[in-house]
């Protein structure tokens, strides 16, 4: 027999920033460029050993400059937030001062886009771990193969591939995972209400 209850349609996501996503996402993003200088600081002492261990197995340091997109995205859950998020946090790294001056902001460009692609291919629909994890990933990736062009020219098959796996694997876990955990944390404080984050991500939508 045909169903004659009206079905509801479904919801469907608002793509337009409000005043308030663009302040939450610039205080996020300024907060994880706070983060990214006291990595700066930590990245050489850190890295010295694994590249000693193994070369290339630095880049396993990688995703602490990755965060900052995928956690704005999950967050904000707009189009733009990704990039919005790992650009801004890039500039304030950049002004604060570190080793790699104004090819930071050309890195928090490349890594932000790379995260952004991926909820992009998902149609901003789809906020569950997996995407998270592929977005981070991604990032981790586009990380690999800007540092092999830029500062590894002529690097040998062996390094460029432990250095480019080693990216992604930490892209993924400190990027991805890392951030979708971080907030499904505050959602469950109540600090996401405003959010569709917020709102539903205690209801299983994070998980979809």
């Amino acid at each position: 027999m045909a169903d004659v209850c009206p079905q509801k349609p479904a919801s469907r996501p608002t793509y337009r920033w409000r005043v308030v996503d663009i302040v939450v996402a610039s205080v996020l993003a300024v907060a994880a460029g706070m983060v990214f200088v006291m990595w700066n600081v930590a990245s050489n002492p850190l890295g010295e050993p694994l590249g000693a261990l193994l070369p290339g197995l630095q880049a396993l340091l990688g995703g602490g400059w990755l965060f900052a997109g995928v956690l704005t995205a999950l967050v904000i859950r707009k189009p733009g937030a990704a990039l919005y998020g790992e650009l801004v946090a890039a500039t304030v790294s950049a002004l604060v001062g570190n080793q790699w001056g104004v090819l930071t902001l050309e890195s928090g460009l490349v890594q932000g886009l790379a995260a952004e692609l991926v909820f992009a291919v998902f149609l901003y629909r789809s906020w569950n771990l997996p995407v998270a994890l592929l977005s981070g990933a991604v990032a981790g990736l586009a990380l690999a193969v800007n540092d092999l062009v830029l500062w590894y020219p002529g690097a040998t098959a062996t390094f460029a591939s432990i250095y480019t796996v080693s990216a992604i694997v930490s892209g993924a876990v400190l990027a991805g995972a890392l951030s979708w955990y971080v907030v499904r944390a505050l959602a469950r404080t109540g600090a996401l209400s405003r959010f569709a984050s917020g709102r539903t991500g205690l209801r299983g939508d994070l998980a979809r």
